[in-house]
């Protein structure tokens, strides 16, 4: 099948289309970004992921001529018979979701459908959305020119993107259209056919007994959001008994092992730390929180999943100035982790950014690590000192703080980093380390809810 997808160098349009390339699709991907187009024509993938190399798999289709970019639109959308809308849907101010690329790119492409299309919702966008891009694009077929609206939400996990585009939890196809769901199902095929077979390039295979949920565009475009609002109350909730933990002595590590033994429950998303950050969950359950607010609805439950989101920023902070002390003014804070979690170089909202910028409005100086997103950090916090050894990380520091779980943490010698800082404070925003050997070796060590 001719596939477009526009927003092709962002990490869900990237994925999803170097992912039906993979299924032997022909696929364009458009973007407005020269530079980011030349490179993935190049076979450079911008994206880590841990277990695969993207920029091999990319090659390999680009050699197959199964897949290119192009900043031309009009050649992307005269190709593609499904064509994807995957461009970002940013934070307002407010807490809205901005859609002004996604009504940008409904205005641009309204010119150039010339036979039928099914346009395909992939970014992550409020109830009432689809319908608006329905109504820009009405006047094609006012004058002949046909097309179909179909929400098709992702649940991608960054730096297990590809991965689970072939294993997918569920696929939700939301339309109005039986035509469009039929294209979708042929589409998704490799997905549902009972089939099992690996791809020569990855060497994963579409899972062939994936859910599929077929329903209306208000209820697809509600799963996306009610999904990713769950999981970002899992986070605060275990973090509020976290909170409590710490009080009474309990260690909330363990309790989270006891309550994830009830299959009502499970082990995902129990583990305490310093909350959620990422593209995804913080931004979401804002828009959530808005679109709640505009219906006449007081969502007060989704508040206090965000508000516990806050304070938990602020408990790691106080956390720091308790063991470094207070004022903080030159004192060197070293950080280990800046991606929003390990696996990914992805720096996007990410709390340890907004704990740093909290520690540097203290007075402090920072010295960071991370093993793949040193890049990315730069660009958005160029005021910090950055080190590609985190031995030399921790020399002379106040303070070592964990905020993002990469298993190479674990694996340091923490003799050797207890000698090299000034003084042996540990705090564990992940609770990577185990707390009763770092008390051993001597550190004043903080985790969260141990």
């Amino acid at each position: 099948m001719k596939i477009c997808v526009v927003g092709g160098s962002g990490y869900v349009g990237f994925i999803t289309g170097l992912g039906l390339a993979e299924l032997g699709n022909s696929v364009i991907n458009v973007d407005i970004d020269n530079d980011k187009v030349a490179m993935m024509n190049a076979g450079t993938s911008l994206i880590y992921e841990e277990d695969i190399d993207l920029s091999q798999v990319l090659q390999k289709n680009l050699d197959a001529g199964r897949i290119e970019f192009t900043t031309d639109l009009q050649r992307g959308v005269n190709h593609g018979e499904v064509i994807f809308i995957a461009v970002g849907t940013p934070e307002k101010e407010n807490g809205e979701a901005d859609l002004s690329q996604v009504i940008g790119v409904a205005e641009e492409i309204v010119d150039y459908i010339d036979r039928y299309k099914v346009l395909v919702m992939k970014s992550t966008v409020p109830v009432g959305t689809v319908e608006l891009i329905g109504s820009i694009l009405s006047r094609r077929k006012q004058e002949g020119q046909d097309f179909d609206i179909v929400a098709n939400p992702e649940f991608l996990r960054e730096g297990k993107g590809l991965y689970d585009f072939f294993n997918p939890t569920r696929i939700v196809i939301g339309t109005n259209s039986e035509k469009a769901r039929h294209t979708m199902r042929q589409l998704y095929s490799p997905f549902l056919s009972g089939s099992s077979y690996k791809l020569p390039t990855t060497g994963y295979g579409p899972r062939a007994d994936t859910p599929l949920v077929q329903t209306d565009l208000a209820s697809a475009q509600m799963i996306k959001y009610a999904s990713n609002t769950f999981l970002a109350t899992r986070i605060s909730f275990i973090n509020e008994i976290a909170g409590l933990c710490e009080r009474i002595g309990a260690d909330v590590k363990e309790i989270a092992r006891g309550m994830g033994y009830d299959d009502r429950i499970g082990h995902k998303y129990l583990e305490p730390g310093i909350g959620f950050g990422g593209p995804c969950l913080e931004k979401d359950l804002k828009a959530l929180i808005k679109i709640s607010e505009n219906n006449d609805y007081q969502p007060n439950f989704l508040r206090a999943v965000l508000e516990k989101n806050e304070h938990q920023i602020r408990q790691v902070v106080n956390k720091v100035k308790e063991l470094a002390g207070y004022p903080m003014y030159r004192k060197i804070i070293a950080v280990f982790g800046l991606a929003f979690k390990a696996s990914t170089n992805d720096v996007r909202t990410s709390l340890a950014l907004r704990i740093i910028d909290q520690l540097q409005d203290l007075g402090a100086e920072i010295h960071a690590h991370d093993p793949q997103a040193i890049p990315e950090a730069k660009e958005l916090k160029p005021d910090i000192e950055y080190f590609e050894d985190p031995y030399e990380t921790v020399r002379h520091a106040d303070a070592l703080v964990i905020l993002t779980d990469w298993p190479e943490y674990r694996e340091l010698d923490y003799r050797r980093v207890k000698d090299l800082l000034a003084y042996p404070n540990v705090i564990d925003g992940r609770n990577l380390l185990d707390a009763k050997r770092m008390e051993e070796l001597g550190f004043n060590y903080r985790g969260m809810g141990r």
